[in-house]
């Protein structure tokens, strides 16, 4: 059973391209009387013209995923301004020479955008014009479903997470869009890995868990950018979250408990029963965040590749992996807690316990296990696993890197 996702509408983006029309003209020329026969009304007329300013991509309907470009041809661009059809500003640069202003950003499916560019020749005169365009929605989409949920408060162990409905051709071309910005400057990587269901998928965590109190915001500029030959992304993405408390907890499975540390404290044991050992019903070691709490939910072994060892409704229920593993409340192990491992992998403890703890845990708080006779560690992507990689074998993981 696994947490559900939320997704998020973005901005809606779109483009237009035209040559564009001066809007005003500036300078004085000829009556075209033919007086002056020296030549120098005609020469003194072409220079009063303004330079000309083209757009492109144009139209109506025009092909999405190429930069927004305006050019001038006859003079210079002394500013552009680009905006999309929520008032949202595009950004760019400006080339040396002054003519050509390019998009940072790809025109996105199916939207709309305002052009404003101002111009001056050589000779001073200026000129300014405007165009608006379109772009045609995309066919076939690639969506993205991500974590921790918008605007939640979560644990120090919390990764951003997301996951691609369709495999991502240029990885470097996505990661250079997604932007993370915390109050505190925290330092962190992206990493690519393939998601439990084997779909793509990107995370960023910092270099050590975060710190209490940071606020996060992610940008998610996708909407234009291609990840096939057939599919692109249709939609911007932005959240923001803030870290809670710092809490970590420490599941000793030798010794039967689960401790609650509170700024490196302990302030909570709970006596439980981890997985049996000797098979594939250990419990898995290292650190694990929890990903969601799941209330009341039916767990059955058949899902997990253990026969029909169980079919039941358990509660209070923390999912810490993709593959199954949980801390919940498991009455009918009541007689083991503390004193031997005897679940079919997850963490069990009282039902009093649990609905507590439940009650008090954040999602994303770290779970960090211990013991003899665990299946070792998480496979990257099986739940959030990031932390048990170095911080150095992490940042690999980067395409940038």
């Amino acid at each position: 059973m696994s947490a559900r996702p939320v997704r998020h509408p973005a901005t809606r983006l779109a483009v237009a391209a035209a040559v564009l029309a001066p809007l005003a003209l500036a300078g004085c020329s000829s009556d075209g009387s033919g007086s002056g026969g020296d030549g120098k009304a005609g020469s003194a007329k072409a220079a009063d013209k303004p330079a000309t300013v083209a757009v492109t991509p144009s139209g109506s309907g025009a092909k999405a995923g190429q930069p927004i470009k305006v050019t001038a041809q006859g003079g210079k661009l002394t500013s552009v301004q680009v905006s999309d059809a929520d008032g949202g500003t595009v950004t760019g640069k400006l080339s040396a020479n002054g003519t050509v202003w390019t998009s940072d950003r790809k025109a996105g499916a199916g939207a709309s955008y305002q052009v404003t560019a101002a111009t001056k020749t050589e000779s001073g005169t200026t000129g300014s014009a405007k165009a608006a365009f379109t772009t045609a929605k995309a066919e076939k989409k690639n969506l993205v479903t991500f974590w921790p949920l918008k605007g939640s408060t979560v644990g120090i162990g919390q990764p951003i997470s997301l996951v691609f409905d369709f495999p991502v051709a240029d990885r470097a071309e996505v990661e250079k869009a997604l932007k993370v910005t915390t109050s505190n400057n925290t330092e962190g990587s992206w990493g690519w890995l393939k998601h439990y269901d084997g779909k793509d998928r990107i995370d960023w965590r910092p270099k050590e868990y975060w710190k209490p109190g940071t606020q996060v915001t992610l940008d998610a500029p996708l909407n234009g950018i291609a990840t096939s030959k057939e599919r692109m992304f249709a939609r911007d993405y932005a959240m923001k979250f803030t870290i809670g408390a710092k809490e970590v907890v420490k599941v000793d499975l030798n010794k039967k408990k689960l401790v609650l540390e509170r700024n490196g404290s302990p302030v909570r044991t709970i006596p439980v029963s981890g997985g049996t050992p000797g098979g594939e019903k250990r419990s898995w070691g290292g650190t694990t965040v929890l990903i969601s709490k799941e209330g009341t939910i039916n767990m059955n072994s058949e899902t997990v590749g253990l026969g029909d060892a169980y079919n039941k409704m358990v509660d209070y229920s923390m999912r810490l992996t993709w593959s199954g593993m949980y801390a919940h409340a498991a009455p009918w192990n009541s007689s083991y807690f503390g004193r031997a491992n005897k679940s079919s992998g997850c963490i069990g403890m009282s039902t009093g316990e649990a609905a507590s703890f439940y009650k008090s845990v954040k999602v994303g708080t770290p779970f960090e296990t211990t013991g003899r006779d665990t299946k070792g560690i998480p496979a990257q992507g099986n739940g959030f696993s990031n932390w048990n990689e170095s911080w150095e074998q992490w940042k690999k993981r980067s395409a940038l890197s």
